[in-house]
């Protein structure tokens, strides 16, 4: 570009100094006019060549961003993919530690005959055999009864766990895409999911993206909400948390739920039922996370000089697995029993999920009841 520009202006030049040295006229009007056209035509390969490169830039820095959005979108799951796997890794080694129950006891619900109707409760999972069986299958057994005309299936979102359980018991459970498939080749037309996510998250999302790609499979899908959604759900939520606990509540008892916690947005839910705890009187309940805000140090903090001796712990999760068993009220020193002990108070743990909740359990099949009618 700057070698074209340097021609142009020798040749003007030139012009001009042939004009002035008495050439004729007519030659050096030409001259110019010609040293005017090749500078011309060089400002516009310039031009050309200068928007060429400016447009390769912004397909560049488009593409760029492109993907650093998609890394960006990708990247909190596959980073929680890693931690659930490590710490699934984990959970195995300190199951040693705790009796998790008899899995023959449990009701996979991987059984074919399904009919034309399916209601598919779809949840995370637990490896403790007994939790599984008293939270998770209490609100399967509650929705059957509830829909005597629809066929309920299990389905778990952990491949880990799912594994885990096969390995260690013999017991097979359905993962999504295999309940899904399950249903293509029994023939179901109406299919009914239920999950028993606690709120609209990273997991209740890869649900709805599986469920999309089935679209074709069936002649209609409705999903139910999870268990926080709605106000009217935090509100029953809370109502249910308080009268499962309220024996505690003796003017000295700070009584204290463990959430899981997660880095979506939908973590807002904690704070919004500590916010409904406040509302409705209940002073002394907290909530804290494993994973996330509030932490147990803020609860710590938010509990202190208040005049409290006794601590009760107890999961704000569906089922008491590793998080409750292990995190919460386990004898490490980093356990939630281990850290409000150290602060000097009594602590008392309830190993028992929402899902053991009849009042839980109710809302769960109020949710499936509008999906089921559409509304």
């Amino acid at each position: 570009m700057k070698k074209s520009m340097a021609i142009a202006m020798i040749a003007t030049l030139g012009a001009v100094i042939l004009a002035g040295c008495g050439a004729d006229s007519t030659s050096a009007e030409t001259i110019v006019y010609e040293a005017s056209q090749s500078a011309d035509e060089a400002k516009q390969e310039a031009n050309e060549a200068a928007n060429e490169a400016a447009n390769e830039a912004d397909k560049a820095l488009n593409e760029a961003l492109s993907e650093a959005e998609k890394l960006n979108e990708e990247l909190p799951k596959a980073v929680a993919e890693e931690v659930e796997e490590a710490k699934g890794e984990e959970a195995e080694e300190d199951e040693e530690n705790y009796e998790t129950g008899d899995a023959s006891k449990d009701d996979p619900l991987n059984q074919d005959d399904i009919g034309e109707q399916e209601l598919l409760v779809v949840s995370f999972g637990t490896s403790f055999n007994d939790s599984r069986r008293l939270t998770i299958g209490a609100i399967e057994k509650a929705l059957a009864d509830a829909f005597p005309d629809w066929a309920v299936r299990r389905g778990f979102t952990s491949q880990i766990i799912i594994d885990h359980v096969k390995s260690r018991d013999g017991e097979v459970i359905d993962n999504m895409e295999e309940a899904l498939d399950r249903a293509v080749d029994n023939g179901v037309k109406k299919l009914v999911v239920q999950p028993t996510h606690l709120m609209d998250g990273y997991e209740y999302n890869d649900v709805m993206e599986l469920l999309a790609s089935y679209s074709d499979a069936f002649e209609s899908i409705s999903v139910g909400e999870p268990l926080l959604t709605s106000d009217e759900d935090f509100s029953a939520v809370a109502e249910a948390m308080y009268n499962a606990t309220k024996s505690f509540d003796d003017g000295k008892t700070a009584i204290c739920f463990m959430g899981h916690g997660t880095e979506a947005d939908s973590n807002g839910v904690y704070e919004k039922m500590q916010k409904v705890f406040g509302e409705k009187g209940y002073d002394n309940y907290y909530i804290g996370t494993v994973e996330a805000e509030p932490s147990v140090e803020d609860v710590v903090e938010a509990i202190k000089d208040k005049g409290y001796e006794r601590v009760v712990l107890r999961p704000m999760m569906v089922v008491a697995g590793d998080h409750a068993n292990n995190d919460m009220a386990g004898d490490e020193e980093d356990s939630w029993k281990s850290i409000f002990e150290k602060e000097g108070y009594k602590v008392e743990t309830v190993l028992e999920g929402l899902g053991q909740i009849p009042e839980i359990r109710e809302i769960y099949v109020a949710h499936a009841k509008a999906a089921i009618e559409g509304k």
